[in-house]
């Protein structure tokens, strides 16, 4: 289930900026509780085609814990600016999660990932412009027949966290509420290793890209048409350090086509840190 991995880290990142297989499915013991805390830095911070602090870094922060190897999950991650003036758009996103896989060895074999974020946008007036979201991932790692190349769908359904959301009271004239549709399709392959462990095995590069949907939904409730908004491209790698410590850096490029999600094409770095445990 290594691949759904990667999807959890796109919907509770919001983008697959902080090095993808951070969160979700914790390989270990069976009955054993494990996790994994860390660190990313980004060039800019770019959340589902809005480009969230003004071409400005950002820190995120991440705790994910995988329980008892159930399939069910928690996980809590921060957004940070690295600039001021950036306080009311700062989030902590808190997630609960349930993912496994069916028809496990066949051509069709499907994994999947259904869960629930609230988030808390702690600088802004108590909880009037907090959101909710729910999501479903399917993903299909053996259905193509070029191995390593791995087709995924999201729908992501988001709304207003109170019924008297600042959010929705500042833009009368449209809505938070909405959904976002996500056609993945990722590529795995193996060079020569970058890290002790990865010389023997080979190093993994994973090459990533996105289609997004966005049915007129806006997470600070601006006019947004429905339309394909955007689409991203990217490349990444874990480096085994040792320890259970795993660095990843990684690259980005948006292709904006929504002047209302982002009147920007995006480039952006990240490189992140975790321990797992």
């Amino acid at each position: 289930m290594r691949h759904l991995v990667f999807l959890t880290a796109i919907l509770l990142s919001a983008t697959p900026a902080l090095g993808q297989e951070w969160e979700g499915d914790l390989l270990g013991i069976h009955g054993n509780l494990h996790g994994s805390i860390g660190a990313a830095w980004d060039s800019q911070y770019v959340w589902r085609g809005f480009d969230v602090f003004d071409d400005k870094s950002a820190t995120h922060l991440l705790a994910d814990v995988d329980l008892f190897q159930t399939g069910f999950g928690i996980s809590v991650a921060g957004h940070l600016a690295n600039a001021d003036g950036f306080e009311d758009q700062e989030r902590w996103d808190y997630t609960a999660y349930y993912q496994n896989s069916v028809f496990m060895g066949q051509p069709y074999e499907t994994q999947y990932r259904f869960g629930w974020v609230y988030y808390n946008y702690p600088d802004m007036w108590p909880q009037r412009a907090d959101l909710q979201e729910a999501h479903g991932i399917l993903s299909w790692p053996n259905l193509l027949p070029i191995k390593g190349l791995c087709p995924s769908y999201a729908a992501i359904r988001l709304w207003p966290a109170r019924s008297d959301s600042t959010v929705e009271r500042r833009h009368v004239s449209t809505d938070v509420s909405g959904w976002w549709h996500i056609l993945m399709l990722d590529y795995s392959f193996a060079i020569p290793g970058l890290g002790p462990k990865e010389k023997e095995s080979g190093q993994t590069i994973k090459l990533h890209s996105e289609f997004v949907y966005n049915d007129g939904v806006s997470p600070t409730g601006t006019n947004v048409p429905s339309g394909w908004s955007d689409a991203v491209f990217g490349v990444s790698t874990d480096i085994d350090l040792g320890y259970n410590f795993t660095l990843t850096p990684a690259v980005y490029y948006q292709r904006s086509m929504v002047t209302a999600v982002n009147p920007d094409d995006e480039f952006w770095v990240t490189v992140g840190l975790r321990y797992s445990f």
